[in-house]
C-alpha cells in the first residue's frame, strides 16, 4: 500500500460522520491490546487552548529531556502532524503497516476517522516506548475517543459556548462533558474558567475525590505579563514564542501541570519549553506571523471567545499598517455573525473565502450574513492571485487569514503563498 491510498483510505472514513460514545473505540483498541493502558498520559480538554497547552506541556518534558509523544487536531498541511515524538512526525512508513494490519477490523466494524487515528496514535506510542504522551481531547471529553485513557492528570483550559448540537447550549452543559476526562483519584488543573463552568467542574472533580488545582488563584495577570505562584516561587512570564497574553495563560497552566506531576525544581527545563515550543511542537496558526513587508497573519480562531483574543493581540500593531485586509472561511456550525461583528470594524476591508471542506460554509451563505448584519464584504473567487498579488504589490499594508485551521491548512498546502514571502 502506498501512502496516497492509505491516506484515501483514512480519508473515506469521514462517511461515517462524528460518533460520541466509546464503545468503538474500546472495541478497536482491544483488538490492538489496549496500547493506551501502558502509557503515562496528560489529557487536555477546552474550547479554546487545549493544542497550544498541549505544545506547551510536550515542550517542556522534552526539554527536560523524556520521550514524548503528542497528539492534536485536525492537522493544517499533512496528515502527520497529528502525531509526533519529540517533534518528528509519525512516519508515512508506520501508516501504512498499521492500516494494513488492521484493514479487516475496519472493514467490518467501521470505525471513524477519528476513532482509528486516536488508535493509532496509541499504537505508534506504545511501540516506540515514549515517557509521556500529552493526548488532546478531539471534540467534548466524556464521550470523546480520547477518553480512554486512565491519566496522570486531565487539564481543562477553557469553557466557551460551541459545539451546542452536540455538547449543549449553555456552560455548564458543556463543562460537563469536557468534565468527562477527570477520572477518580487523579488531579485535575482547570484555566481561567468562567463562574457557573468552573463551579460545574469542581462539583464533578468532588464527586470523583480528585484533586483540583485552579490556575485562577494561583496567577496574576498584568498588562503585558503574569506572575505564578508555585508554593514559595513566584514566577513571571513576559513572552512566548506564540504570541498573545492568551499564550501566557497557556503556558502558565502547563506549567503548573509540569511542577506538579513532573518536577518542582527542574523549572529552568520547563521555561526553555516556553521558549522553545514552536521547535519543539511545530505548532501553527496561533497568530502566526509568515511574512513581514507586507506583514500577513494566520489565525485560527474561530469562535467568538478566540476572536476576542484575536482583536485583543491585533489591536496592539494594527496602526503600523496603512491597509487592514482579512481573508475569512469558517464551518457552519460557528457563530459566523458573532465572529464578523467582532472583526468588521478592525479591517479596511474583509472578503469571504472558501473551503473545500464538507462541513465548511460557502461564499454565498457568508455572504449572507454579512448582509443580514450590514457588513461590507466581497466574495473573493481566486484567492491564490489575490494572495500573490497582494504580497508583491502592498507591502505596507497587512493582511489576515483568519477562521477555521481548515482554511489555514488549505493555503499552506496548495502553497498560496510560497512564491512571495519575504522571511
Amino acid at each position: 500500500m502506498k501512502i496516497e491510498t492509505a491516506l484515501n483510505k483514512l480519508y473515506s472514513l469521514h462517511q461515517f460522520g462524528v460518533k460520541l460514545g466509546l464503545e468503538n473505540i474500546t472495541g478497536f483498541l482491544n483488538y490492538l491490546n489496549n496500547p493506551q493502558d501502558n502509557l503515562k498520559v496528560f489529557h487536555i480538554a477546552g474550547s479554546n487552548g487545549k493544542g497550544s497547552t498541549a505544545s506547551f506541556l510536550a515542550s517542556m518534558l522534552m526539554e527536560s529531556g523524556f520521550k514524548v509523544g503528542l497528539f492534536t487536531s485536525p492537522h493544517f498541511v499533512k496528515y502527520n502532524e497529528r502525531i509526533s515524538i519529540n517533534g518528528k512526525f509519525i512516519p508515512d512508513s508506520y501508516l501504512i503497516n498499521f492500516l494494513n494490519g488492521t484493514q479487516d477490523y475496519i472493514d467490518k466494524y467501521k470505525p471513524t476517522f477519528f476513532e482509528v487515528t486516536t488508535a493509532l496514535a496509541f499504537k505508534y506510542f506504545y511501540d516506540n516506548k515514549v515517557d509521556y504522551a500529552v493526548i488532546e481531547v478531539g471534540l467534548g471529553g466524556r464521550l470523546d475517543a480520547t477518553n480512554v485513557v486512565n491519566p496522570l492528570a486531565s487539564v481543562i483550559t477553557t469553557i466557551n459556548i460551541e459545539h451546542s448540537h452536540i455538547l449543549g447550549k449553555n456552560l455548564e452543559d458543556i463543562a460537563y462533558e469536557k468534565a468527562g476526562i477527570v477520572k477518580p483519584n487523579k488531579p485535575v488543573y482547570i484555566g481561567i474558567i468562567k463562574k457557573n463552568a468552573e463551579r460545574s467542574i469542581i462539583e464533578i472533580a468532588a464527586g470523583k475525590k480528585s484533586q483540583i488545582f485552579n490556575l485562577k488563584k494561583l496567577v496574576r495577570i498584568h498588562k503585558d505579563f503574569l506572575s505564578l505562584q508555585l508554593g514559595k516561587k513566584t514566577i513571571h512570564l513576559y513572552k512566548t514564542s506564540l504570541q498573545g497574553l492568551h499564550q501566557l495563560k497557556n503556558a502558565a497552566l502547563s506549567l503548573l501541570v509540569y511542577v506538579n506531576e513532573i518536577s518542582d525544581y527542574r523549572i529552568k527545563y520547563a521555561l526553555k519549553g516556553i521558549d522553545n515550543v514552536l521547535r519543539n511542537t511545530n505548532i501553527q496558526g496561533r497568530y502566526e506571523v509568515i511574512n513581514d513587508k507586507p506583514k500577513i497573519i494566520l489565525d485560527s480562531a474561530h469562535n467568538p471567545d478566540s476572536v476576542k483574543v484575536f482583536v485583543d493581540e491585533f489591536s496592539k500593531n494594527k496602526y503600523e499598517c496603512e491597509n487592514k485586509i482579512l481573508i475569512f472561511g469558517a464551518m457552519k456550525d460557528k457563530n459566523i455573525s458573532q465572529i464578523l461583528k467582532l472583526l468588521k470594524n478592525h479591517f479596511d476591508k474583509i472578503f469571504l473565502t472558501s473551503i473545500n471542506y464538507e462541513r465548511a460554509a460557502t461564499v454565498e451563505e457568508l455572504k449572507s450574513v454579512c448582509v443580514t448584519n450590514n457588513i461590507n464584504a466581497e466574495i473573493l473567487n481566486k484567492r491564490k492571485a489575490f494572495l500573490e498579488k497582494f504580497a508583491k504589490n502592498n507591502k505596507k499594508d497587512c493582511l489576515v487569514i483568519l477562521g477555521s485551521i481548515y482554511l489555514l491548512g488549505e493555503v499552506k498546502r496548495n502553497g498560496e503563498l510560497r512564491n512571495s514571502l519575504t522571511f
